[in-house]
């Protein structure tokens, strides 16, 4: 790993990880998969890419996104002659939760390099946080077992935990008030949805896409190195400039590439640069 990052009272002090996708989860499957499901027991069946275009959001929200696409809607009309309503979206939360509790078990995988990372940021002095969209009681399955493999952030914050979800930066703030580090340029929020890029802009911290390990290519490590090379840097460029659209400071392919990244933000705030104000740059 690289070495530690400069000392000084402007150097970052907490990272703010999130989990599918960015931690655990290579191709953040399990929660599209049971969105697909959850609409597919209604009767509408949406695409994948339907089902994880408002990725990062909460999970109640995230459906209701999802019945107000067009395409989603108007089939929803063709099959009940109205809407969606809020006691649809219910129906279909309720029905989520225990499908998407019992997938999580084989989706918690720590992507390669996430433990690298997380003790590289403790040994450097940096806390480390997390937020997702999934509910406690969806985590409870998923930090016990991220923690058996060498991963327990200081905080996990969850929907419940703010009045709303991404892009809003209430879990942002929160984390950072549990954590006790400010003010936020001292903060790096990492997250491979484009919801998750814009609370980090909105709270005003540095905001990190993640691409290759994402919501954006949603693929697993084998399905995806079976790919064809120029396949793969069409998805991962692509992938780029929607995160880049987002607001996001840097892009990186996985979280293992942490440890530079906070040396060049270093470097930056050494310089008087602030989130936000920097000439977006892929970090290979």
């Amino acid at each position: 790993m690289s070495s530690k990052p400069m000392e000084n009272s402007e150097a970052i002090g907490a990272i703010i990880f999130d989990w599918a996708g960015t931690m655990v989860d290579y191709g953040s499957r399990a929660p599209a998969t049971v969105f697909q499901r959850v609409f597919e027991l209604e009767g509408v069946p949406i695409t994948s890419g339907q089902a994880r275009e408002p990725m990062g959001m909460a999970k109640r929200e995230h459906i209701a996104t999802i019945t107000k696409m067009p395409e989603v809607s108007q089939r929803w009309i063709e099959k009940f002659g109205q809407p969606a309503s809020d006691e649809d979206v219910n129906r279909m939360y309720h029905d989520f939760l225990p499908l998407q509790k019992s997938v999580l078990t084989d989706h918690s995988d720590l992507i390669p390099g996430a433990v690298e990372a997380f003790n590289w940021c403790l040994e450097n002095g940096i806390k480390v946080g997390s937020s997702t969209g999934y509910t406690h009681e969806l985590m409870e399955v998923v930090k016990p077992l991220a923690a058996a493999a060498g991963y327990a952030p200081e905080v996990v914050l969850c929907a419940e935990d703010a009045p709303q979800g991404r892009p809003a930066p209430w879990l942002i703030f929160e984390c950072a008030k549990r954590l006790g580090v400010y003010p936020v340029k001292r903060i790096v929020k990492v997250d491979d949805t484009v919801v998750g890029i814009k609370a980090g802009c909105n709270a005003g911290t540095w905001s990190v896409g993640i691409t290759r390990t994402g919501n954006l290519i949603g693929l697993s490590e084998s399905d995806f190195m079976e790919l064809p090379e120029a396949e793969q840097q069409k998805m991962l460029a692509d992938a780029a400039q929607t995160m880049f659209d987002a607001g996001a400071d840097f892009v990186l392919e996985s979280v293992q590439e942490i440890p530079d990244l906070i040396q060049k933000i270093n470097h930056q705030l050494n310089e008087g640069m602030l989130p936000g104000h920097t000439d977006p740059m892929v970090h290979a």
